[in-house]
């Protein structure tokens, strides 16, 4: 596998997670690609949770973690970015979206994505293609697809 030094730190967040797995397997991937993680509360579990800790290991880099208490707060530090909202009810697909340096990726909650009230917010959406009849991929493999996807074009 290739190392690279980034000269961005590419950013990931995750709207209210709540299966503590997914989120361990996501920070391990954002430790191993260069990726900062950004979490909006309350999340659904305990960082204390053996399920969490079995999975992230030695990956846990409280220095490229970021908590926001809520999405107001997440909003409110974000009014100046572009925020691009990772939904299966987007219309564009994730590989004809231009991404930018600045960027940060938010993926809604395994039990229920994001509220509607966060649809309205975001102007930019976009969605991993699937089979018909089915719900969605794990997150951590959506972060995976999309970060990857993101580098790509950016060509870290």
């Amino acid at each position: 596998m290739t190392h690279y030094k980034a000269n961005f730190i590419p950013k990931i967040a995750l709207y209210e997670p709540d299966i503590p797995q997914n989120t361990a397997a996501i920070i391990r991937t954002c430790a191993c690609l260069g990726a900062e993680l950004e979490i909006i509360e309350p999340c659904g579990f305990l960082i204390s949770d053996k399920r969490f800790k079995r999975v992230v290991m030695d990956y846990m880099d409280d220095k490229k973690i970021k908590i926001y208490q809520s999405s107001e707060d997440f909003f409110k530090a974000k009014s100046d970015q572009r925020v691009i909202l990772i939904t299966t009810k987007a219309k564009k697909i994730y590989t004809d979206f231009k991404f930018k340096i600045n960027d940060t990726l938010l993926f809604g909650k395994e039990s229920a994505g994001v509220p509607n009230k966060v649809h309205k917010i975001l102007k930019q959406k976009i969605k991993i293609p699937m089979i018909a009849k089915k719900r969605s991929l794990n997150l951590s493999t959506s972060v995976a697809i999309i970060l990857s996807e993101s580098q790509r074009q950016l060509k870290l």
